[in-house]
């Protein structure tokens, strides 16, 4: 069974935009949270993620400068399309923090928290390409990067 598009879409604005989920069960839907928060960015090793991990800090980088990073939950921080395949991409360049000793480390996964402390991994996914990351090296996201796909 499939999700229809305009299902995809409001999905996708309720977790990375903060917007209502009309309805949904009920008239009322799944309300947009009171306080919009952020999602947390982190990195993991070539060890990786799988679907049974549980936190962000499954194999996570940890040199020094590293630091998971937040992206708010709006269209400053995400860009929904509203077409299919349904789509959230990064809206900004997102920077994990130069390397400034502890190199090198190897990030090979992304993880995405959309938990108030960042404390519960809810996606993930494998880079398209490893990084190799040493001194004088910072890690970042270009505008529309990062793309989460439901479809």
């Amino acid at each position: 069974m499939s999700l229809v598009n305009a299902a995809e879409n409001s999905l996708l604005l309720h977790w990375f935009n903060n917007t209502a989920f009309a309805n949904f069960g009920d008239a009322t839907g799944l309300p947009a949270s009171a306080s919009a928060g952020t999602a947390s960015l982190s990195l993991s090793n070539v060890t990786g993620l799988v679907e049974t991990d549980t936190l962000p800090t499954a194999n996570e980088l940890s040199y020094t400068g590293y630091a998971r990073q937040t992206v708010a939950r709006s269209g400053a921080g995400w860009t929904v399309s509203g077409t299919a395949p349904t789509q959230a991409a990064n809206a900004a360049l997102i920077q994990f923090g130069n390397m400034t000793a502890g190199g090198p480390q190897t990030a090979a996964f992304a993880g995405v928290s959309f938990h108030p402390s960042g404390t519960r991994l809810d996606l993930y996914q494998a880079l398209t390409a490893n990084l190799v990351i040493n001194n004088g090296v910072n890690p970042q996201y270009a505008i529309g990067a990062i793309v989460v796909t439901v479809d």
